[in-house]
Parts: C-alpha cells; structure tokens; sequence
C-alpha cells in the first residue's frame, strides 16, 4: 500500500539532504592539470595577438540557420539576413568572430549524423580561415529524454528522471559516455547536460523530468556520473540552471520566475549537486533566469547576478570554469534590461559565455561599446576568454578540429550503442499500479489491444508518435495492437470515438501526459474503464499522473515519449522485462498536495 505520510513537500525532502555535499566525486587527474599549465602561456599568447572585435566574438554562442555551413537553403539565408545580416555559418564566423556556435533541429542544423559533421567541418574550416585561426566551440542541448536536438539514426539514451528511477549510477555514466562520443563524432564538443536541478516542485513546467529527481543526494551521484561520462566520451558537460531551476511554477521562456526558498534550503536542497559536479571537475556551468531574493536582495536574475555568480559561485564554491548564460532570447532574462543591456550585464556579474542572443548585432555591438567606453575593460574579457580556450584545448580543437564520416559510421548509433541504450531502459520504467496482478499482459489472455492516448511532438523530430511506437512495439511482442490518438486534450467526439474502438478489445493501453484536475484525458480514462476492458496507463511524461487517476488498474511511468523508454515500457507490459524502476521523486494526493501518495524509492515489481 502507498505510504500516507502528512508533510510539508520540503521538509520531506530536506530531511535526507544534508549528507549530499558529502558525495564522493573524482578530481580531475593531474595529467590534465599539467597539461592546463602547459597551455595556459599559449592561449595568453593567441589572446594577446587578438582584436578587440575577436575577443568580443570568443564570448558569444549564436545560432544560425542551415544544414551547411556554405551553401544553406534559400529560406535559411533569408532568416540568417533577417536575424544576422549574414547569409551563412561561415559569413557568421567571418563577422562576428564567433567563438561557439549552438544547434537546434528547429534551425535545421541536425538532419542526419554525416550532414552534421559536414556542418560542423565547415564551420571549422571557416574559423581556421580567419587571421586569428581559432576554432569554434559547437554546443547542442542533447539531454536525451524529452530535450534532444540530434535524432535517429542517432542513439537515444534514457533521459534524466528515467535515470533517477533507475538509480544507477553505471548506467546514467554508461548513458552519457555514448552519447559524448556520438555528439563528438558529429564535431558537436559541448553538451548542455546534465541538468543539475532537484525538482521538489510537482507543478514545476519547464524542468520536470529533465531532473534526476527530488533527492540531493542521489541527483548529485548521478550528476557525478554523467559528468564522467561526458568527459570520456570526448564533449565538455555543462550542469545547469545554477543556483537551481528545481522549485517554481514558472517557466522562464516566458516569465522571470522567482524561487522562494531561504539560504539555509537553497544550502540543503539546490545547492548539492552543483557542489558534487565541481568536484568533478564540470567543464561549465549554465545560469538560470530566476530571481532567488535570498541569494541577492536586489531580484537581478541569477544570470546577471553578481552576488550569485561571482560571490557565490566563483568565490563561495570555488568554481573557475566556464559559466555560461542560459539562452538570452528567453524572457526571463529580457524582463528587466533591454537586449543590449543583458549581455554587458552578464559579463558584469560573471558570465564568460552569451549563449543565443536574440539579435546578435545588437548584443555583439553592446559588448563591444561597453568596452570602448570604459564599462568593461579588455582584461575582464581576456579572463573570461582565457576559460574558453582552456576549454576548447582541453576537447582537443585546436589539435583535432575536424570529424570524419568513417568516425561517424564507426560511432553514431551503432549496435552496440543500441542495445546498450535498451539495456539501460530497461532499468528505468516504474510500475505504479498493479491491482489483482493485471501485468503483464499475456498474449494468450490479452491479444487484441487498443492503444490511445497523446502524441506530443517528438523531442528529436524523428520519433513517434507514442501511440504508434506503443501498438508496434506489443505487436512485435506477440500482441495484435492498433493505434488511436487521442491528444492531450481529447474531445467528446474522440473519446467516444476510443470508446467505440475499445468495444470487443481484450485491453486497452493509454498513454497520459501532464493529466491535471481538469483534463479531458481524465474523462477518456474514466470512460475506459466504464466498458469493463482492462486499462493498462503509461504516464510518458511526469509521474505524477497517477494521482489524477485512482480507477486505472494498472500504471506505469515511462518518464519520457521517446521510441526507446516507449518500448522498454512494451516489454514491461508484456512480461519480457520485470519492472526495476523506483519512484525518484514523490507522487503527491491529488486532493492535498501537502500529503504524499508515494514516496520516493516507491515501484512494484513482478
């Protein structure tokens, strides 16, 4: 039975926290200092041959639009013109003397593995054209799960709160280590993961299941071990959203949210896992667009937040990495200060890297004047550069700063790869429910089976739709399934229309997403199950579904709608995988938040 336990939601979780500063984490090895060392005269040396403009460039990480960095499409030269004034990566690198560039699938950067090592080559090949030949930094968000910019054929590993069910910490190293040599394969040599925000907050919408869990302690070990997986596997990780994006309500696209907690919470519960990736020596560190009054009294987001990022995060903590902005196009850091403003702001309060501005001439321009009159001297730039080609030395760029297609043929989703990602999900899907031992589904008992439910979009662009990724994944394991979608939010005449479908099924499998008090998806449930068929649920987003649905038999968490978590959950429910999945965070009541439904470490087994 679940355990009913009355507690405020952190005070439950403080009560564990306090041992996970002592989390045992690995130095880096002094091999890599010396070499540090050795560098470091150098890259003062090429800092010194710079222009002003170039120093300027080395801080920023801007987008561009194409799958080339020459010879793009017309409509991505046309937005290029429009944001930029340049008609390509190369005229990007050539003008503002960028040193990172970021890719998104939406900007059509990552079509297939080969086309993204061209892309990236060309942008190398461009920055080593300039007088000053230095290569550039080229980042993604590739936290698997439900944030992923590079699809299939790539491998796609389990995301970061399916990881946290697991508890592994082998698995979250091995998870990363072949994502790092894949994304570096494809010339990608920063990662912007693993998150290291502890989500307490149920109703949090932007970071969710994007975190390990609810539990310091256990978020900082499996931070630790995708910090090393990363490094292995040849990419700089960067933790994020610093000082701990884990409780707010807000999303930070949209709104400057605000964290609430006091200094002595922020110490016990966001605090932890930033320490333990530091230890580990994380190449970088990305901000968050959040005001946290008691860090600085003056409500600046921790991005341009001097307390915070110097006062706390360089001097408190210790940390002289890279600190990089989270993207500056989002609203939360647009709130207080104009465009032009942000970016000087950031550098002010300890920022090294501009991570997408939304109009690069203005930001760029801005940095640059500020400079000129005398805002910022050139030595504050010359620090922050310093970090970033330290950075770029240490993934070997400056030696190796080309990718081939045999790398990529040798490396990006391979089969071994594959079933290891299988492997590792296969630890992760967590049983809920299981009432008069419903699962697994026998194919003998259970043949003909409806599958219904949302279909988000896919987080890569090249997987799903769940429902189809469901009913082919039990087809496969001896069932006869068949695929409905019936969206987040169905309607009366799609609901019936599931209802109708279900009629004469022998069970029927619903995928939920985000099911709050008033979801239509309650209304789809509640009819299933009035037509006596057994209903199996798989929340593929946030575990908390299950408290907005009491009546289901039988409910599993899948933690994202990725093809792999999506057929590791099919062998669940077919019976060729026991459940090893346990709750990493707490599944509050429906009717009292403030009361746990089931705790953390909770999952059925079979």
């Amino acid at each position: 039975m679940p355990e009913r336990l009355r507690t405020s939601r952190r005070a439950l979780l403080a009560a564990g926290a306090a041992s996970a500063a002592a989390v045992a984490v690995g130095a880096p090895s002094a091999r890599a200092a010396e070499e540090s060392a050795v560098n470091r005269a150098a890259l003062r040396a090429l800092i010194g041959r710079m222009t002003l403009e170039e120093k300027v460039g080395q801080l920023f990480v801007m987008r561009v639009y194409g799958h080339s960095a020459t010879d793009p499409d017309q409509s991505d030269i046309d937005k290029n013109l429009e944001e930029a004034g340049v008609r390509d990566a190369a005229e990007l690198v050539a003008k503002y003397h960028v040193g990172g560039i970021i890719y998104f699938g939406w900007a059509h950067n990552t079509r297939e593995p080969h086309q993204i090592a061209d892309l990236s080559n060309g942008i190398q090949r461009a920055a080593l054209q300039q007088p000053t030949r230095i290569p550039v930094l080229i980042s993604t968000d590739q936290e698997h799960g439900i944030v992923a910019r590079v699809g299939k054929p790539a491998t796609l590993v389990p995301g970061a709160m399916a990881l946290g069910a697991s508890g592994s910490r082998a698995d979250a190293r091995n998870a990363a280590r072949i994502a790092g040599r894949e994304l570096a394969a494809m010339g990608i040599r920063q990662n912007y993961a693993p998150l290291a925000d502890v989500n307490v907050n149920p109703a949090n919408p932007v970071i969710g299941v994007r975190s390990f869990g609810a539990d310091p302690e256990a978020v900082s070990r499996l931070v630790v071990a995708q910090v090393e997986g990363y490094s292995d596997g040849g990419v700089a990780p960067t933790s994020k959203h610093f000082p701990g994006h884990g409780d707010t309500k807000d999303d930070s696209h949209y709104s400057l949210p605000t964290i609430h907690h006091t200094r002595a919470q922020w110490e016990e519960l966001d605090a932890p896992p930033f320490r333990a990736a530091i230890a580990a020596g994380i190449d970088s560190i990305m901000t968050a667009h959040i005001v946290v009054p008691a860090l600085d009294p003056a409500e600046d987001p921790a991005t341009l937040s001097a307390p915070i990022l110097t006062g706390i995060l360089r001097e408190q903590l210790g940390y002289d990495g890279v600190v990089v902005t989270d993207s500056l196009g989002m609203q939360g850091v647009r709130t207080k200060y104009g465009d032009d403003r942000v970016p000087v702001l950031a550098l002010k309060a300890g920022v090294d890297q501009l991570l997408n501005p939304p109009e690069p001439a203005v930001a760029w321009n801005a940095v640059l004047q500020a400079v000129r009159d005398g805002e910022l001297t050139e030595e504050r730039l010359d620090t922050s550069i310093l970090r970033i080609l330290e950075l770029k030395a240490r993934r070997g760029l400056f030696t190796e700063p080309y990718v081939t297609h045999a790398r990529v043929e040798r490396e990006v989703g391979t089969r071994a790869h594959l079933a290891a990602a299988d492997r590792i999900a296969d630890r992760t899907t967590t049983l809920l429910v299981n009432e008069g031992g419903l699962l697994p589904l026998s194919p003998r008992a259970h043949r003909d089976v409806l599958v219904v439910g949302a279909d988000p979009a896919s987080p890569s662009g090249t997987t799903g739709p769940p429902t189809g990724v469901l009913a082919a994944a039990l087809t496969e394991l001896g069932f006869t399934a068949t695929a409905l979608s019936t969206g987040t939010a169905p309607s009366a005449a799609r609901i019936d229309e599931a209802v109708a479908a279900a009629a004469g099924k022998d069970a029927v499998v619903v995928g939920t997403y985000n099911v709050s008090a008033t979801s239509a998806q309650r209304t789809l449930v509640d009819r299933l199950l009035a037509t006596g068929v057994p209903v199996v649920a798989v929340a593929v987003r946030n575990p908390y579904d299950v408290a907005q649905l009491p009546g289901v038999p039988a409910y599993l968490a899948a933690y994202s709608w990725t093809d792999t978590e999506l057929r590791a959950a099919a062998r669940v429910i077919a019976g060729h995988v026991s459940p090893e999945g346990r709750l990493p965070v707490p599944v509050p009541r429906a009717e009292d938040p403030g009361a746990v439904l089931y705790p953390i470490g909770y999952g059925l087994s079979y």
